[in-house]
């Protein structure tokens, strides 16, 4: 059996006909940029989401570069943040210049430990940045409590957590901005890159419109120094088709990650964990293994595909040196990420496919 990591020419099959004409109504108007679409598609996100503004954008990684900027994000500023993510999150910090400040993970969530932020905070310290990983939402709560202890601000990175749930509320409402990415692979994926930023207050809402669209109050009028930050109208256009049918994917991934962990529970394999407060967008289904190069090369050998969310974490790359980290800084995110490893997801995920994943895993 061959099994298809994120069966995404299944689920264009499966929508064809409505992405084909969402796509063939804008070349028809040829209006690519700012269609009447990205309207649409951002009433029907704060609709979904609760919040107040959503605000697409060009990719989840300038999601984050609008949401710093409009904070006024400076060089020298201090970000608090996980070294066990994709290298955006920091990537955008040292972008703007400021630094980006790491703190260990929760061995059981994956998601920042919030008992090890306070100690990192310094008078530099503007914003504490958490990663929703794999689909699940931070331990909210906590996170808010400290920054609201240093007046600081809260940047969620939920590039892989779009319709997921922290106590009743999804996880673009959390926070002073939360941010999302439209990748093809995500859970709500576009045909190309893409992204969203959220918010419930106003000014910031205004600020990042402007920013997205190189700082522009009216045109060719520029209020800031900003950004070419768009969504394309043909990916709205995606996203509005794939979006009316989104809880039913998202309740199908809750099937696949509930029949995965019955068929894996007792075995010599690290489970993933879900808070109880919480409900997961399942972007991967990941697991540790202690021979994690061994069983994926087996895995390969059968047809079974895997990926590794993430095998270096960030203050061990080689961009990040002269931050002065080093090994053994971060032991549980250095454990992780020699350990983790992500079994085919998608809420297409048959029965049989899933039986035959476990049965060989």
């Amino acid at each position: 059996m061959n099994i298809d990591f994120a069966k995404l020419q299944y689920q264009y099959q499966f929508y064809k006909t409505e992405i084909d004409g969402a796509m063939q109504a804008v070349l028809d108007k040829s209006n690519y940029i700012m269609g009447e679409e990205i309207a649409q598609l951002e009433m029907s996100l704060q609709d979904f989401t609760g919040a107040k503004y959503a605000i697409t954008c060009s990719s989840g990684t300038d999601a984050l570069l609008l949401a710093m900027m409009a904070l006024d994000i400076q060089p020298g500023d201090e970000i608090i943040t996980t070294p066990f993510t994709f290298i955006a999150t920091a990537e955008t910090i040292a972008f703007l210049k400021a630094k980006p400040v790491f703190v260990d993970i929760d061995k059981k969530t994956y998601n920042i430990n919030p008992s090890k932020i306070e100690e990192k905070i310094t008078s530099k310290t503007k914003v504490i940045m958490p990663v929703s990983l794999y689909g699940q939402p931070v331990d909210m709560d906590a996170i808010q409590t400290i920054a609201d202890r240093h007046n600081l601000k809260v940047i969620i990175d939920g590039a892989q957590s779009f319709g997921s749930t922290y106590k009743g509320k999804t996880d673009s409402n959390l926070g002073d901005i939360s941010t999302t990415s439209f990748f093809p692979a995500k859970p709500l994926g576009c045909f190309g890159d893409g992204g969203a930023v959220f918010t419930n207050d106003e000014a910031l809402a205004t600020k990042m419109k402007s920013l997205r669209v190189h700082g522009q109050s009216k045109r060719y009028h520029h209020q800031y120094i900003g950004m070419g930050g768009r969504l394309d109208t043909l990916q709205a256009a995606v996203l509005n088709v794939k979006l009316k049918h989104y809880e039913k994917d998202l309740a199908l991934r809750q099937e696949v990650a509930k029949k995965y962990t019955k068929a894996l529970e007792g075995k010599k394999i690290v489970l993933p964990f879900v808070m109880e407060e919480t409900t997961s967008a399942w972007a991967q289904y990941s697991i540790q293994v202690q021979n994690r190069d061994e069983v994926q090369v087996q895995l390969k050998e059968q047809g079974i595909p895997t990926a590794v969310h993430y095998p270096m974490p960030l203050h061990l790359q080689e961009c990040f040196e002269y931050l002065g980290y080093k090994k053994g800084d971060f032991p549980i995110a250095e454990q992780v990420s020699n350990e983790i490893m992500s079994l085919p997801m998608n809420p297409y995920l048959n029965d049989e496919e899933i039986e035959y994943v476990s049965k060989v895993l």
